[in-house]
C-alpha cells in the first residue's frame, strides 16, 4: 500500500476528545437528531418568560430566571407563583421539564454511545489490518 494512502487511512480513523466540548454538550447539538430537544427547550423558555411576566408581573430576567430554575427542577423558593393560574401553568411547565430533561439525557446517551461505539469498530479494524 502507498505510504500516503495509509497516512490518510490512520488520519481517519483518528478522532481528538474535547473535555470542555463534551462537558457543554456541543458534540449532542451537533447531532441533527438531538436538535429538536434543544429547540423544544428554547420555545419552551420563551413561552414560560412571557407567561410568568403576564401572570405574576415579573420583569423578563426574572420570569427567565424562573424559567430555566424551574425546567431544571431546582426551584430556589426566591420567586413563587402567587396567582391560581400561575400555580396551575407551573405544574405543567415542571411536568414538561422532567420530559426536557429526560429527552436530553437520552440524546445524550444516543450521541456518546454511538461515537463510543464507533470508536470500538475503529480500533478493531485497525487491530485487524495490522495482524
Amino acid at each position: 500500500m502507498d505510504p500516503i494512502k495509509k497516512a490518510e487511512t490512520v488520519g481517519k480513523e483518528i478522532r481528538a476528545v474535547h473535555p470542555v466540548q463534551k462537558f457543554l454538550l456541543i458534540d449532542v447539538m451537533r447531532d441533527k437528531g438531538s436538535r429538536l430537544v434543544f429547540y423544544w427547550t428554547v420555545v419552551v423558555l420563551v413561552i414560560g418568560t412571557f407567561v410568568y411576566h403576564w401572570l405574576e408581573g415579573w420583569s423578563y430576567l426574572d420570569a427567565f430566571y424562573f424559567c430555566v430554575i424551574s425546567l431544571a427542577t431546582i426551584g430556589y423558593g426566591d420567586l413563587v407563583p402567587t396567582t391560581p393560574e400561575a400555580k396551575i401553568f407551573t405544574i405543567i411547565y415542571v411536568i414538561n421539564g422532567i420530559a426536557i430533561l429526560l429527552a436530553l439525557f437520552d440524546r445524550v446517551r444516543v450521541v456518546r454511545t454511538s461515537w463510543s461505539s464507533n470508536q470500538m469498530v475503529d480500533e478493531t479494524r485497525g487491530e485487524s489490518s495490522s495482524q
